[in-house]
């Protein structure tokens, strides 16, 4: 995994590693991992025992009895959760295709959206340790095995997937602890595999051991190391694409250092202006999208960089974040203090095929997922509220008219930042938080105040934190949990 530093929502972390010690050579030892990669055992040893794979599925049986950690909060109104016996936990590791045949077995069942989903299990405490440690959002890793987090202190955390949820023992999961924990050393702007903060270089991680593989060093005209404001691997791993001030500039994986390849994306005063935000990549072509903060999308060839299209302006804020849909005909695109995620057709180019209310009213980065079929679009806001649209409801006529979600649920009492879909599962994660900031109190009545010179006394805005990683189970119920019956929640009204 990598990340990034910079003036962005995201931020990269330092950790133990090993940056390349030539501009034009790749690290000696180990080799730069790869979007992916499932890692491999090192020579010297096999790793540490959180990240110790599973060869086999008879390594995947329970080896020890967990307490359950009951989280010592009131859960939303809306919020299933499954009641049983208490449930017993494997060692951790990252899941390997010999367990495919039972994922697959689980996948088949699709997600359904009929009811709220059902909470499984989740990590608070672990953000409750710092005040104000609020989430910015959280990933699935390609493979589905582990979930990566992004966190106001700087620091990048992957949680393997729970094995209880293959055999559909979710009864009373323990809370779920990180396995590895990668901190930068400023605020970290975008983070996918790799990284980025401000004023430190691009780095890619090691998801096994926590390791720092390599660095991609980004410099301005001026020869002075420049941070990355966004990134993203191209599909096939063998690029980074990273964004800044009118301009992206494309390294190679397998060359790390600074040499790269500049693609302005104003040529001639003509072009997409501002600070490139967001990036996608069309799954069919090759094409990839920019975002920026100048509120407006741009199209352009793999190969060269070329402006293909350049979408009107119809955001009221910076778009900090975008998404191609599986067959690569739509694009959607969502913006800061915007309260619409908007649906592009780009067989004709600046059409906008319908649009989904959210609630956006911060700066954040709200982040929305499609599932793999394309179909269902979910997305959380400012208020806790997480909403799933059906795409394929939209009118067949491609008039643009506001298209209303099937389901919407309380996850949580503060702002749902992030949200991703497991890629095989119907599994979904989400984040929560964001900056509280302090207001002024009420201070009637209370004459020390007056005579302190102080002024109006600051308290906390009368809202409640709720930072935390939830995963939650989104299709059919087991016969197990159905017999259950009483547990499951109805679907919350649009």
């Amino acid at each position: 995994m990598s990340d990034s530093a910079g003036g962005g929502e995201g931020g990269g972390g330092a950790g133990v590693g090993q940056d390349s010690e030539a501009d034009n050579e790749p690290p000696q030892q180990p080799p730069p991992l790869l979007p992916g990669d499932a890692g491999e055992t090192s020579e010297e040893g096999p790793p540490s025992s959180a990240k110790r794979p599973r060869m086999s599925e008879e390594n995947v049986g329970p080896e020890q009895v967990v307490e359950p950690v009951q989280r010592h909060e009131e859960i939303p109104a809306g919020a299933g959760v499954l009641q049983g016996s208490p449930a017993q936990t494997a060692q951790g590791g990252v899941l390997f295709p010999s367990l495919l045949p039972r994922l697959c077995v689980v996948s088949s069942l699709g997600l359904d959206f009929t009811q709220n989903p059902q909470v499984l299990t989740g990590s608070w405490t672990e953000y409750s340790n710092l005040p104000e440690n609020y989430l910015k959002g959280c990933k699935w890793a390609p493979d589905g095995s582990c979930i990566l987090t992004n966190s106001a202190d700087n620091v990048l955390r992957v949680y393997n997937l729970p094995p209880e949820i293959y055999s559909y023992s979710w009864d009373l999961l323990p809370e779920m602890s990180p396995v590895l924990r990668m901190a930068e050393g400023d605020t970290i702007y975008d983070y996918f595999e790799s990284g980025l903060s401000r004023d430190n270089p691009v780095h890619v991680w090691d998801a096994f051991y926590g390791e720092v593989r390599a660095s991609f060093r980004p410099y301005n005209h001026l020869d002075e190391l420049t941070a990355a404001h966004s990134l993203c691997f191209c599909p096939d791993g063998t690029q980074l694409y990273c964004g800044f001030d009118k301009m992206v500039r494309v390294f190679y994986t397998e060359r790390p250092g600074r040499d790269c390849e500049e693609r302005p994306t104003i040529v001639k005063k003509q072009g997409q202006s501002g600070i490139i935000s967001c990036f996608g990549f069309s799954p069919c072509q090759s094409v990839y999208a920019c975002g920026s903060y100048s509120r407006c999308a741009g199209l352009y060839s793999c190969q060269d960089g070329t402006l293909l299209a350049l979408l009107p302006t119809r955001h009221h804020g910076g778009l900090t974040h975008l998404l191609f849909s599986p067959d690569g005909n739509y694009l959607y695109t969502g913006g800061r203090k915007d309260p619409e995620i908007l649906c592009w057709d780009l067989r004709e180019p600046g059409k906008v095929v319908f649009s989904l209310k959210r609630n956006v009213a911060t700066n954040q980065r709200i982040y929305f997922d499609l599932d793999q079929s394309g179909r269902y679009l979910l997305s959380g806001d400012t208020e806790g509220v997480v909403s799933v649209w059906d795409t394929q409801t939209a009118p067949p006529d491609g008039n643009e008219e506001l298209l209303q979600p099937q389901l919407r649920f309380q996850a949580y009492w503060d702002c749902t930042n992030g949200i991703s879909i497991h890629p095989f599962m119907p599994l979904l994660a989400t984040s929560s938080g964001q900056r509280q900031f302090l207001w002024p109190g009420d201070s009637e009545g209370d004459s020390a105040s007056d005579t302190e010179g102080s002024g109006a006394v600051l308290s906390q805005q009368n809202t409640r934190q709720d930072n935390a990683l939830t995963l939650w189970w989104a299709g059919p119920l087991s016969p197990a949990a159905e017999g259950s019956g009483d547990q499951s929640t109805t679907a919350a009204e649009a």
